[in-house]
């Protein structure tokens, strides 16, 4: 049965999967496509709504991107956000400039509760800002909904041809009732049933996988992170016996973690084959400081590794990646800015040397990773482990990487979640990384100068945006002590709480 699809059409902007997202938390499925996307492939995917992503042109320069003006004509609701608003007025006949005053923050707003779009809101909302421009002409037809001290246009609509706007942004956590308002949207104006779920997604992706792979072989690397243990499940689920987990040992793992990966997947209906390929990654890097390179080769490394075991095995046929949106997103995919390669999309040589790619988790989130995993019957402890980037503690050490540099982060990563896992402290992700900062200490009575530990822990639902965890200072003095205490070449530990934007969760 064909799911009811809502198109989310992207305009450039960092938060266009993060709209996708909240719209299938609502059980409905969306869909990302190209700004430019022709009516009649619209009309071919016959969705039931439309929204327009925001993005970071102004809609009056030639080069910013524009849909067809048709789009507005084909009597499909249409929720415009941010420059998805501008878009719509400006196409319309109503007029865009540039604000005199920029909005970037949290901001209140005034809404006409009389409207669909906020039924059951009260008056004054909390709502996330960020533009440049405003409309300051609506076209003809439609009426004003929403406004702020700064900008008297901050949502629009035009009821009868079923055409809604918003300057701000509903995606976002810090826009208090924004899922209430997409939902209004999606529910009573486009008439959504919610009948997408990640059991339609499992059996959807497994009839995929059989029809793609039939009888040949699949290789995939195997992390015993949540992603590719995801993965993992799910092909031995579609094929099994035909599943070959090359599991690569870079000696860049967290501490006792290569074990705990291959007890964990022992009882799998897979292949298990276990790589030690330490000493080639680390000579690799030797000398290498800059994060991108570290990426790159890891990337590299990874893809030769499989090329030499797959040459061992008869018949690989397909390589598998536990590849996930905010992967594609961070690496510049879709018109997006380039934050940060990731080793399984930027990395990846043009001839990978097999005949295809499968990666069944590309267009989903964290969250419904793990809830595809439970599905699944995996154990809660592979389900909820902490997120590990693929390099590894390549990225959580600045500057060159040497095995006493892996044994510091690795032993300090391991009493800070430690101490955190005995603790009532709620955070989403937390680990340490090694700074290349040297400092001046005192121990006993001896002068040292020594590294420097950097703690990082945050809560987030989505891995878009996170913000930093307030852990108690008795706790941090607690890992404070053992690290300087326990770890030779360490004298110093900070906690960073700069939250995401404007740094990432991760360091590097």
């Amino acid at each position: 049965m064909k799911n009811q699809t809502v198109l989310v059409l992207d305009f450039g902007g960092q938060y266009k999967e993060l709209i996708a997202r909240r719209v299938r938390e609502l059980n409905i499925y969306s869909l990302v496509k190209p700004a430019n996307i022709s009516v009649e492939e619209i009309r071919a995917i016959d969705p039931i709504g439309i929204i327009l992503s925001g993005g970071p042109n102004s809609v009056y320069d030639e080069s910013s991107p524009h849909c067809d003006p048709e789009l507005f004509n084909i009597g499909i609701p249409i929720l415009g956000i941010c420059y998805g608003m501008q878009l719509m007025a400006y196409t319309l006949g109503g007029k865009v400039s540039e604000s005199n005053v920029q909005e970037n923050g949290v901001t209140n707003i005034r809404i006409s509760s009389s409207s669909e779009l906020f039924k059951g809101l009260s008056d004054i909302q909390e709502v996330l800002m960020s533009h440049s421009d405003k409309v300051t002409s609506l076209p003809k037809g439609f009426n004003e909904i929403a406004s702020s001290s700064d900008c008297p246009v901050a949502g629009m609509e035009e009821p009868g041809k079923r055409l809604y706007a918003i300057q701000f942004h509903p995606e976002v956590e810090l826009t208090v009732n924004g899922k209430k308002i997409l939902s209004n949207f999606l529910m009573d104006i486009c008439g959504a049933t919610q009948d997408y779920t990640m059991d339609d997604y499992i059996r959807t992706q497994m009839t995929s996988i059989k029809e793609k792979v039939g009888d040949k072989k699949v290789l995939l690397a195997l992390s015993g992170g949540v992603d590719s243990a995801v993965c993992a499940a799910l092909l031995s689920k579609a094929i099994p016996g035909q599943l070959y987990c090359v599991f690569v040992d870079h000696g860049l793992m967290r501490k006792n973690e290569g074990d705990e990966v291959e007890a964990a997947f022992r009882d799998f209906d897979l292949n298990f084959i276990r790589v030690d390929a330490e000493d080639i990654f680390l000579n690799e890097l030797k000398g290498v400081t800059d994060p991108e390179q570290k990426r790159k080769i890891i990337g590299r490394l990874f893809i030769e590794v499989f090329n030499e075991e797959s040459s061992k095995l008869h018949d690989i046929a397909f390589l598998a990646q536990g590849t996930i949106y905010p992967d594609v997103i961070e690496s510049g995919a879709n018109n997006t800015d380039n934050i940060k390669s990731h080793h399984n999309v930027g990395g990846l040589p043009k001839d990978i040397g097999f005949e295809g790619l499968i990666e069944p988790l590309r267009t989903l989130f964290k969250d419904e990773v793990r809830k595809v995993g439970t599905l699944l019957g995996l154990p809660s402890n592979i389900v909820n482990r902490q997120p590990f980037p693929g390099p590894g503690l390549a990225i959580r050490i600045i500057g060159e990487i040497t095995k006493e540099k892996l044994e510091m982060v690795r032993e300090a990563d391991y009493i800070f979640r430690s101490e955190l896992e005995k603790s009532d402290v709620k955070a989403d992700q937390y680990f340490a990384a090694l700074t290349n900062i040297k400092s001046v200490g005192v121990t006993g009575d001896h002068r040292t100068y020594d590294y420097t530990i950097s703690l990082r822990a945050v809560n987030t639902s989505d891995f878009m945006t996170a913000s930093f965890t307030e852990i108690p200072y008795d706790i941090l003095g607690t890992v404070s002590r053992r690290i300087v205490n326990e770890i030779k070449g360490v004298n110093r530990v900070v906690y960073d709480i700069t939250s995401k934007p404007p740094a990432t969760i991760e360091l590097l």
